[in-house]
């Protein structure tokens, strides 16, 4: 049976490859294309088109703020903004009640 496997993303490639988990001797993992660190995004990720520039730089914000996609005892991994104007909106929030960037881009209804 072949070992689970997760979601890594290079950032400056827009590209998205599924590799298996780290082990104990793995090293850091590092994108085939440029040669930059992989970010480890999680198991339950999807990623886009390489052509959405939008959807890639609202990506960059999740992944920035330490939001990651790992699956949760429920299925998914609960509400994530795609498009930047919610990223915005979010953000906005989270400067005006002092609540953290990353627990602001998770939350599926402002208040």
């Amino acid at each position: 049976m072949a070992h689970a496997k997760t979601s890594y993303v290079c950032l400056p490639c827009r590209a998205s490859y599924k590799q298996p988990y780290a082990g104990y001797h793995d090293h850091d993992r590092v994108c085939p294309r440029c040669a930059e660190p992989l970010i480890h995004v999680g198991s339950a990720f999807a990623a886009p088109k390489r052509r959405d520039t939008a959807a890639w730089r609202t990506l960059s914000v999740l992944l920035h703020a330490g939001v990651r996609f790992h699956k949760s005892c429920c299925g998914g991994p609960g509400y994530r903004p795609r498009t930047l104007s919610e990223v915005r909106e979010r953000m906005a929030y989270a400067r005006a009640t002092g609540e953290p960037f990353a627990q602001a881009l998770v939350r599926r209804d402002l208040p």
